[in-house]
């Protein structure tokens, strides 16, 4: 039951990616690998929730997987990494977190609102500690042609 459950969020980060890439106005022949990224970054969100990983922790690898595959796609299809990347982050940014931040700060309840606050700055140092160390490897992790002398 677990599992059909994981694949029907992935299917709707998938979703939710393609459309946020015709919002984004990505070219079309991208469509299918914008929605792949997000699908698998958030299918690895899921696995590592999972695994009984914390949010922070989940957020950091979904980031590392999909910056991979951003990568991976950036030189298979000759297009830049940000097409990929920006489009797949979609479904991983804290939003809710960033509203309930928000929203407790003006209702005055300070505490809570630190706390939500604190838990969102983690996990968007999380996303950007991930896409940095994967944007930071050379190239040839991301390419199968080899470059000749």
């Amino acid at each position: 039951m677990v599992v059909l459950n994981w694949l029907f969020q992935t299917l709707v980060a998938f979703v939710s990616t393609v459309a946020f890439s015709i919002i984004f106005h990505t070219p079309k022949r991208e469509w299918l690998c914008t929605g792949t990224t997000g699908a698998v970054g958030w299918l690895v969100y899921l696995v590592t929730m999972g695994l009984g990983g914390g949010t922070v922790a989940a957020s950091f690898f979904a980031a590392v997987a999909l910056t991979w595959i951003s990568r991976v796609f950036s030189f298979a299809r000759r297009a830049p990494v940000t097409v990929f990347l920006i489009c797949g982050i979609f479904p991983l940014v804290p939003g809710a977190g960033i509203y309930y931040t928000g929203y407790h700060f003006f209702m005055s309840d300070n505490s809570l609102a630190l706390s939500t606050g604190l838990e969102t700055i983690k996990i968007a140092i999380a996303i950007a500690l991930g896409i940095g160390i994967v944007l930071s490897l050379p190239r040839g992790f991301f390419t199968l042609r080899r470059e000749g002398k």
